[in-house]
């Protein structure tokens, strides 16, 4: 009969913070570069410039078609020869190349909510494509993306428990190596379950107070 004792959590708890700093570290830097890369992407997309459309689809299918464990340890060790990217930021770029396309969705979707309208209205008044989307549509679809959006961050906090697979001390590591010394898999798993809902839930708490502040100026 398996003893539970949680007195392993408070004596590695040092270690437990580290490891949330880290996976934090890595999520928003990851978030950072993917929103720049699905924007791009998101507007290729939409692009009546077929190359670009193609481009961006290609990529999209490719990122979106590919395990993300594969990627991480094809940029890890393949690209790693080339560019000494280091475990950390092979982290970064890995979840952020897998992110952004799925931001990259998130945001064509969002361009074409917004009525087509808007955009022949801005054009009849003399703006020109880039004018009027940066102006008229961008901000629009910007309220419609943002839920979407912050569920893609949540998601990405717990992919990032991949990462311990190139040696990165995440929050899964530092779970993995406090097991292999302690022998308790129950007790050490559940506390690290538990610390994941509390990031993302305050995350999705904070992303709905920022939903509401924009429905109010709407």
């Amino acid at each position: 009969m398996y003893n539970m004792d949680w007195s392993v959590i408070p004596q590695n708890m040092h270690l437990f913070i580290d490891g949330i700093i880290m996976t934090l570290q890595i999520s928003a830097l990851a978030l950072l570069f993917s929103i720049p890369i699905g924007i791009i992407l998101g507007l290729c997309r939409v692009s009546k410039i077929k190359i670009l459309s193609f481009l961006a689809t290609t990529y999209i299918e490719i990122m979106r078609g590919v395990p993300l464990l594969v990627l991480l340890l094809w940029i890890f060790f393949v690209l790693g020869k080339f560019v000494q990217l280091g475990s950390f930021w092979s982290a970064v770029v890995s979840l952020a190349a897998f992110s952004g396309a799925f931001v990259a969705e998130i945001v064509r979707a969002g361009i074409q909510s917004v009525p087509k309208g808007q955009m022949e209205a801005a054009r009849s008044a003399g703006m020109t494509y880039v004018q009027a989307m940066r102006l008229i549509i961008l901000p629009q679809a910007f309220r419609k993306v943002l839920p979407p959006l912050a569920s893609q961050f949540i998601i990405l906090i717990k992919d990032s428990s991949l990462v311990s697979v190139i040696s990165v001390v995440d929050l899964t590591l530092v779970a993995r190596n406090i097991v292999a010394t302690s022998f308790r898999s129950l007790e050490v798993w559940t506390f690290v379950a538990l610390l994941y809902f509390v990031m993302t839930f305050t995350l999705s708490q904070i992303i709905r107070l920022i939903e509401r502040k924009f429905m109010v100026k709407e």
